[in-house]
């Protein structure tokens, strides 16, 4: 069984569009699982199928653990299960999802997959995540620019966008870090597991289509809040702490630099810092 879990924030029309992009037939069995973020969006009920079912999280979760109450639910029910999380600004090109029981058929010691993920113009947007922990860069490259002929590379980390997540490789639920509200908790995600012994690959043999940050830039300043947030975190677990404090100088000068020419994005990252520190205030008291 593959299940499909998607996190909708008043999103119910793109993912009607991603449900569109589903096989219709009966010859791949699958489930799509909607945690809902945004108790308020009634227009989600329109969406009601067999082959579909709605988690209510009652409040904004954020995206990790809005996965997990998805991924609790589904691992309880199905521990040997396949799960696609996946963006709902996103959908599939036809007969993808026809191709991922044989895919894992034949790499069964998978426990995370990305995907390619190209954008509507079709352009490739992710093709596999590198991690340099001694200059503490993350970034996305195409790793099959000079291996195009091999269906299936390991890999830092994959995108949260299109993430497979093989059931049968973990002894319990796997879980994203409730540290994370939005962003990098996909990279989180993959370097725990990875430590665990997990292997994360991305393979050509499966894509979808994103339109990116269609739904999170709809307020720049409270995506900037977050992702700048989540990056300090993330940058303290898993760098050192010279890289850690000159790349937080470099995010705090350029933030207070572009304040005048850019005051929503400079404030959204400046509230990120700002939240980030008082971590350390919580702390000691």
């Amino acid at each position: 069984m593959i299940y499909l879990l998607t996190v909708n924030y008043y999103s119910t029309s793109l993912i009607a569009r991603l449900i569109q992009s589903l096989p219709s037939q009966q010859k791949i069995i699958y489930q799509i699982v909607i945690v809902n973020n945004s108790p308020a969006d009634q227009n989600l009920k329109q969406l009601e199928s067999d082959r579909l079912e709605i988690i209510e999280a009652k409040t904004n979760l954020g995206f990790g653990q809005a996965c997990n109450l998805g991924l609790t639910q589904i691992y309880k029910q199905d521990p040997q299960g396949i799960v696609w999380i996946i963006n709902p600004d996103t959908y599939l090109p036809s007969n993808i999802l026809e191709k991922v029981p044989a895919f894992f058929a034949s790499h069964q010691e998978i426990s995370l997959l990305g995907t390619l993920i190209y954008t509507p113009d079709n352009r490739l947007w992710f093709a596999g995540g590198r991690f340099i922990p001694q200059l503490g860069a993350i970034f996305s490259v195409d790793l099959f620019s000079s291996q195009p002929e091999t269906d299936c590379l390991a890999c830092d980390w994959v995108s949260g966008c299109s993430l497979l997540i093989n059931l049968s490789r973990f002894q319990s639920c796997p879980q994203f870090d409730p540290a994370y509200f939005l962003y990098y908790e996909d990279f989180d995600f993959c370097r725990r597991y990875a430590k665990q012994g997990h292997q994360i690959a991305v393979t050509n043999r499966l894509a979808i289509i994103h339109q990116p940050s269609s739904i999170a830039n709809r307020n720049i300043a409270i995506k900037l809040q977050h992702s700048t947030y989540s990056y300090l975190l993330t940058l303290e677990r898993y760098t050192n702490p010279l890289i850690f404090s000159l790349r937080f100088l470099r995010l705090l000068l350029y933030s207070l630099i572009v304040l005048a020419v850019k005051p929503q994005a400079a404030f959204g990252k400046l509230v990120g810092i700002s939240n980030y520190l008082s971590r350390f205030i919580r702390v000691e008291r």
